[in-house]
């Protein structure tokens, strides 16, 4: 029986202490915070999208920092065995839309429970409230943590303390400087799966405006870097929304740059065929206003801001509008331009890119190459997918290697 610390009470850090325990080690799980899963419990909106159900090819192919460093832990724990894990542990399950899996409750406290349970099963000892400062190292070897309380010695040690993003869950980069103190390298860390913030005024009145099936193009210099189908949200700021989320990569070191997004609201549609559409439209509404003729194209909300945009006079007579007025108005719809000036940041990026680097992590155990006695699980390694249930997935299957492999 060896002693285990796990620093971290999160997705990774609970999952990876049941499974160290489950081994017949002696674990004690460590959590700065009052209460464990602070940051799943808002994850999905409240909801938990705890993984997404596809093969770890597709998990894989839906991972853009650092893929092929998952290949053992996506393999070893499957987005099969995690659903299997939580219905095993009580929790039912669905499957929505993009294959996204959630509680069938559509609570987040279901799956914190499920993981507290876990734990007590397995007799891992939870210490809240417990602030680790340093990890003790004796002949180049993890040997215990340093906390506020005092000092606790361990022949393993687990780093699963997250990254920076939401740091009001605790996530303030201990694990980085854990790492540092070990000899690790940490590439550039930034926030990712962010909302963005666009020097368009006009969104602002569109704010709680929802759009589903939309198409968004993201160019930079004139050059495609992402393009994206689905789902997306008006703000008080900018933009956000599944769709918005992914797109947040592609553009979060570059905002200097001013990117556009080219949001196409009719994707479904070619010009000629939207044309055609809104010629009909006309017909329908021949001696009505241009501003009174959108209604069954369009969004309500979203229609003032359109006629704007495309130059046309709201009181103009549809009859009156020119084949050219027509082609502008088709462009607006198919391609409404905005422009990032920036993101905002940690404190609502749901994830972060970068950390510790893994070139120094053994793939098929999350052991450091390193420091002997010394693991990593989460987000605090160099990984990070995109939305829909992925990040979680990474948390679980690295932990779950992580905890097998003390």
């Amino acid at each position: 029986m060896k002693k285990v610390i796990v620093i971290g009470g999160g997705p990774a850090g609970m999952i990876a202490a049941g499974t160290a325990a489950e081994g017949g080690n002696d674990v004690i799980l460590m959590e700065k915070n009052n209460k464990l899963g602070r940051k799943l419990y808002i994850t999905g909106k409240g909801r938990c999208n705890v993984t997404n159900d596809s093969g770890p090819e597709e998990l894989i192919a839906n991972t853009h920092g650092n893929p092929y460093f998952l290949y053992s832990a996506f393999y070893g724990f499957t987005s099969g065995d995690v659903k299997e894990f939580f219905e095993k542990l009580g929790v039912r399950l669905k499957v929505e839309r993009g294959k996204r899996v959630f509680p069938v409750s559509d609570k987040s406290s279901d799956i914190v429970k499920a993981l507290e349970r876990y734990l007590k099963r397995n007799r891992v000892k939870v210490m809240l409230e417990t602030k680790v400062t340093d990890i003790i190292i004796k002949d180049g070897k993890a040997a215990g943590v340093i906390t506020q309380k005092g000092e606790y010695e361990a022949e393993s040690v687990i780093i699963a303390t997250g990254g920076l993003a939401y740091p009001i869950t605790g996530s303030t980069g201990d694990g980085y400087r854990f790492a540092k103190k070990t000899g690790h390298n940490l590439n550039t860390t930034y926030p990712s799966l962010v909302p963005l913030v666009t020097e368009e005024k006009w969104c602002a009145r569109l704010q709680g405006l929802s759009l589903k099936n939309i198409g968004i193009k993201v160019k930079i210099g004139g050059k495609t870097v992402y393009s994206d189908f689905g789902e997306m949200m008006f703000t008080h700021f900018g933009v956000t929304g599944p769709v918005i989320l992914s797109s947040s990569r592609a553009v979060t070191q570059r905002t200097k740059e001013r990117p556009n997004i080219y949001i196409d609201l009719k994707p479904a549609l070619s010009e000629k065929e939207l044309d055609k559409r809104i010629l009909r439209d006309f017909e329908k509404y021949i001696n009505k206003e241009f501003k009174n003729s959108l209604d069954d194209l369009l969004p309500q909300k979203i229609i003032p801001v359109i006629i704007e945009l495309s130059g046309i006079e709201p009181t103009k007579k549809v009859n009156e509008i020119t084949k050219d007025e027509r082609r502008k108005l088709c462009d607006t719809i198919k391609n409404l331009v905005l422009t990032v000036k920036a993101t905002r940041g940690y404190e609502e990026a749901v994830i972060t890119c970068g950390g510790v680097d893994t070139n120094e992590i053994d793939p098929s155990t999350m052991r450091s190459k390193k420091c002997e006695g010394l693991l990593f699980a989460g987000e605090v390694i160099d990984v990070d997918a995109m939305t829909g249930g992925f990040n979680l997935q990474i948390a679980f299957s690295t932990g779950t290697l992580a905890g097998k492999n003390v």
